[in-house]
């Protein structure tokens, strides 16, 4: 996780953003599904996930756009802004016991109307491959010019 503040004078298309993993227990499915309020049991309990044609149960809509979201804000730091998230579609289960890794790169850079933004490139994987995206965020990051 980073600490301190990446700025737009220093970003290049290309760059990678720092891969974070998230490795799906059974606890952190069951946090996820109280934390978010998706009492579906398909999240949290297995035989009743199985029962619907499911392998197992697995990570919610809304917990695997977190991970995105963790990912993004570590690599923006605290003064980025997250401005759309365009793509992130479901193509695979994200199961217990396995892990999900998002990873991503810069797409472009750009100046517009005085801010510094950023399209990043993403998509979770697991042990299976791709899970999730590719899909992009739009992100805007402090310009030094700007004095901010």
């Amino acid at each position: 996780m980073s600490t301190g503040q990446r700025y737009f004078e220093d970003v290049q298309p290309g760059e990678p953003i720092a891969e974070v993993s998230f490795p799906l227990t059974v606890y952190r499915l069951v946090m996820a599904a109280g934390g978010n309020r998706d009492f579906n049991s398909i999240h949290h309990n297995g035989d009743y996930a199985r029962s619907t044609g499911a392998p197992d149960m697995y990570a919610s809509t809304a917990f695997l756009l977190g991970t995105w979201e963790r990912a993004v804000r570590d690599w923006i730091g605290p003064g980025g802004t997250i401005r759309s998230i365009k793509g992130f579609r479901m193509r695979q289960f994200n199961l217990v016991g396995d892990t999900t890794r998002v990873l991503g790169h810069v797409a472009s850079a750009e100046l517009r109307d005085g801010a510094g933004v950023v399209l990043l490139e993403l998509r979770s994987e697991n042990s299976k491959g791709v899970t999730v995206g590719p899909g992009q965020v739009e992100v805007t990051l402090p310009v030094r010019a700007a004095g901010l």
